[in-house]
């Protein structure tokens, strides 16, 4: 069942144009203002893979460094599945890994407990705040690091899953929030 719901949402991605990913994220972008998230500094943000028409966090990312926020972006380890967390500065160089993921190439460690909020991609989520990514458990091992109350918002170009996922294990973290072009969602 999960497979065929990263199998579907996959295909979903595929079909959308380059203009429409935009729309919906320049949609998902402004519907994060709706969200009583922004009294806090360290907000963690990821940055698309192009290839797999994820969301353009480059909106997101124009509203955390207007209110002044410090933003942080992960680089991702392969071998331990693990993540690094790094500060986002003007001097900060961004390389696109072998996996299309772009990251920082260096820069100054940020400890998870320091992460107030944190912006999730997803394929898909239900209602009940629980979300498919691609398997791989990055996020869902990052999350596990972080201070309960962490702010954990996932963002997805389609809505809701009407079917409450029955597949559930006890490592997967569920989202407090989710933004779609469409809706806040409230978990």
């Amino acid at each position: 069942m999960k497979q065929q719901l990263r199998t579907e949402y996959q295909s979903k991605r595929k079909v959308l144009s380059e203009d429409q990913i935009e729309d919906l994220s320049l949609a998902i972008a402004n519907n994060t203002l709706k969200l009583p998230i922004w009294d806090y500094i360290y907000y963690h943000i990821f940055l698309p893979i192009q290839r797999k028409k994820e969301v353009n966090t480059e909106y997101l990312l124009q509203v955390l460094q207007g209110k002044d926020k410090e933003v942080v972006l992960s680089k991702s380890d392969f071998d331990s599945h693990e993540m690094q967390h790094i500060l986002l500065t003007d001097n900060t160089k961004i390389k696109i890994n072998p996996y299309g993921i772009p990251e920082p190439i260096s820069g100054l460690i940020v400890p998870v407990k320091s992460i107030e909020v944190v912006f999730v991609p997803l394929l898909a989520f239900d209602q009940k705040g629980h979300r498919i990514g691609y398997g791989k458990g990055f996020y869902d091992r990052f999350l596990a690091q972080c201070p309960p109350n962490t702010i954990k918002v996932g963002l997805s170009l389609f809505e809701v899953e009407e079917q409450s996922f029955e597949f559930i294990e006890p490592t997967d973290i569920p989202l407090d929030y989710c933004i779609t072009p469409i809706k806040a969602y409230q978990f």
